[in-house]
């Protein structure tokens, strides 16, 4: 998971705490609830968080407790040892052949929801800003995060919930069952990390992600737009940028406005206005570094060959047909030019001719 996460641009966390690590902080948390009268033991052992004591229960998905209190003798199996259907556990006791770890009730293993709560306040504080995870934690999982936690210290847990949304394939949702699983490394096999980062950054994070060989494709195509123009300008220079990433983390609308400064860079450059082309091009690499975006080398990037066909060409073989057409076009031999053109592009190799020399990539 690191491995992926690396090779995607993603930043390493400054702590990845382990469960088993903080059963005591766990158990802590559990008793402080306990002592306030906002959790309660069972006679087999087992903690259970009153929802009722926690006026709040429901505000993050907007669930009211009473309305799911009318169904909830068709969808929940009521335990005996609970107060109220919708209570959950903290505190579990153990089971035959089950991880356990001695607690004031009885040798058990900690609830799934209250591991969260302990280590995310352990390492973050009482309070913290943003909290993401899928669409499916909302609840109960998230919901019940809030209740234990904020009863717990008297504070509010989070200031921000982030909830991303599913990855579909081929219009049906991942799944074993219905064969379209695969991993982020089938993918990579594919197509390059910073295609596939481009792609799922250009939807916002709580809409559906659909993943086709079709829509990665296209994403290539509009990440080669970047790329392309990034290579005619290479100064750069520090400014601050206004983008839509204050706007709920509109990372879609951050990729629309740097298409918009892409096309004031064409006119620039046109123009041959040297300060605005360079003004422009640093905003779009202070942007892209934002986003994570153009992290690999801009020529690397255009001459990688993931997921193309073999063609038996090294980049030493193609160098050296690109000089062989330099000296051709200096012989007056614009045949021989025009057919080494022909013969690399028939092969994968686009060529393009610049004021700085030929330059290459690999084609789509």
């Amino acid at each position: 998971m690191n491995d992926d996460a690396e090779n995607l641009g993603c930043l390493a966390p400054d702590e990845a705490p382990r469960a088993t690590n903080y059963i005591d902080q766990m158990q802590n948390m559990i008793g402080n609830l306990v002592n306030k009268g906002t959790a309660y033991p069972s006679a087999n052992g087992d903690v259970y968080f009153e929802v009722e004591k926690f006026e709040n229960y429901g505000r993050l998905s907007g669930r009211k407790l009473d309305d799911m209190q009318a169904g909830a003798s068709e969808r929940v199996d009521v335990e005996v040892e609970k107060k109220h259907p919708f209570d959950f556990v903290l505190w579990k006791h153990a089971k035959e052949n089950e991880p356990s770890w001695a607690s004031p009730w009885g040798n058990g293993r900690p609830g799934w929801h209250i591991e969260c709560s302990a280590m995310s306040t352990c390492c973050l504080g009482n309070h913290f800003d943003i909290h993401g995870g899928g669409s499916d934690l909302l609840f109960p999982h998230h919901e019940n995060e809030i209740a234990q936690s904020e009863a717990a210290t008297d504070e509010q847990y989070v200031n921000y919930w982030m909830h991303v949304g599913f990855i579909n394939v081929d219009g049906e949702k991942m799944s074993k069952s219905l064969g379209n699983f695969f991993t982020i490394r089938d993918v990579m096999e594919k197509f390059h990390p910073e295609v596939i980062r481009y792609f799922i950054v250009s939807s916002h994070y709580r809409s559906r992600v659909d993943f086709s060989d079709f829509a990665l494709k296209e994403a290539k195509l509009r990440f080669l737009v970047f790329i392309m123009h990034l290579k005619r300008i290479n100064k750069s220079m520090a400014i601050k940028p206004q983008t839509s990433m204050r706007d709920d983390f509109n990372t879609s609308e951050a990729i629309a406005v740097l298409f918009e400064i892409i096309k004031e860079l064409n006119r620039a450059v046109k123009e041959e206005n040297a300060a605005q082309s360079t003004l422009y091009y640093s905003t779009l690499r202070h942007l892209t570094n934002i986003l994570g975006l153009v992290q690999y080398n801009v020529d690397d990037f255009l001459k990688s060959d993931i997921g193309q066909e073999a063609l038996g060409l090294s980049e030493a073989d193609i160098e050296d047909f690109i000089q062989q057409r330099v000296d051709a076009k200096k012989n007056k031999d614009f045949a021989r030019a025009d057919e080494i053109r022909q013969s690399l592009l028939a092969q994968g190799v686009v060529l393009e001719d610049t004021r700085q020399g030929t330059i290459w990539r690999r084609a789509d």
